[in-house]
């Protein structure tokens, strides 16, 4: 009877140490890995969200940037750190919905190996073409492709870009060559200067819209764009099915503790409603979606399977 309390008292003692251990987070910087180069949307919705979070945490919230490998770089290096809290990151539908549809071999299973935290928002994506393309519209961009077949390229800096151009490509039955870069900022440079003639992207590029060095011909959002009210959605242009979810949500190595999960998701949803990110937010077009992190959970789960049959209709084959 004595070593059963001995051991009660033991079990316990550890709960209450690991208890006060976390009701201290936290106590140090914390890391937010960004999957993209400074620069990018991604990069911007990031130090936005980290300077909110410094805030409610009483801590530094630092952006490390590790673009590449389409967002797989990021995403492993979190995956692989101690799921204490201070190292997590700024997924995106690209590298945690996108890219295990795309490989034979998914480098990470995304809901045994992340720990999801908090939604964050949404993407707003549009197809852009160099003011030099004669196409004002969706259909008019199709039939100047199909005239100049195999001779036009398109860009994509990220995944969602890479997956639904190749769904407008094989929906339109076009045959374009295809550029990738490691992020948006050098995809657009190139798409301006007439290297490329056309892309999929974020809001990025409504800048050089307004200066009339590229044409934005539709929105993927599944209604208009206040950035961009007169342009019509895909649906709207005739192109149907690109309907997936432009997401972007934190989420941290596997097996964090609930406690800290709770605490990083109420940071986050607090830093969400302020009316100064809002305003922030607005000029890239990114909708923000605070929700609890069992939410989260549900849409990452849900997106793997939309993305997974996107791919599939989209004729690409996994590598």
């Amino acid at each position: 009877m004595k070593r059963y309390f001995s051991h009660a008292a033991l079990g316990l003692g550890a709960l209450l140490s690991a208890a006060c251990t976390w009701a201290a987070y936290p106590d140090k910087p914390i890391a937010l890995v960004v999957p993209f180069p400074a620069g990018a949307t991604t990069d911007t919705i990031a130090r936005i969200l980290a300077d909110g979070m410094s805030q409610e945490l009483g801590t530094s919230v630092i952006v490390e940037n590790k673009p590449g490998a389409e967002g797989q770089i990021a995403a492993q290096d979190v995956a692989r750190a101690q799921p204490d809290g201070y190292r997590i990151t700024l997924a995106t539908s690209g590298n945690l919905s996108v890219l295990p549809a795309l490989r034979k071999t998914p480098p990470f299973d995304v809901m045994r190996d992340f720990t999801p935290i908090a939604d964050v928002g949404r993407y707003a994506f549009f197809l852009y073409v160099n003011r030099d393309v004669p196409a004002k519209s969706v259909g008019e961009f199709v039939s100047y492709a199909k005239g100049q077949s195999g001779k036009l390229n398109y860009g994509t800096g990220n995944n969602t870009g890479v997956l639904t151009f190749a769904s407008l490509a094989a929906a339109a039955g076009l045959k374009l060559s295809h550029v990738p870069y490691k992020g948006e900022p050098p995809a657009m440079v190139d798409l301006v200067s007439g290297n490329i003639q056309a892309m999929i992207g974020t809001a990025i590029g409504m800048p050089q819209v307004k200066d009339g060095k590229l044409r934005v011909l539709a929105t993927l959002l599944p209604q208009r764009s206040a950035l961009a009210p007169d342009v019509p959605t895909m649906a709207e242009a005739g192109v149907k099915n690109l309907d997936a979810i432009a997401w972007a949500g934190v989420v941290g190595p596997a097996n964090m503790p609930p406690a800290v999960v709770e605490r990083l998701n109420a940071a986050i949803n607090a830093t969400l409603i302020k009316p100064d990110v809002i305003k922030k937010m607005e000029p890239i077009g990114f909708a923000l979606t605070p929700s609890s992190s069992a939410d989260f959970k549900k849409l990452m789960q849900t997106q793997l399977d939309v993305y997974a049959d996107l791919v599939k209709k989209s004729g690409m084959e996994p590598q």
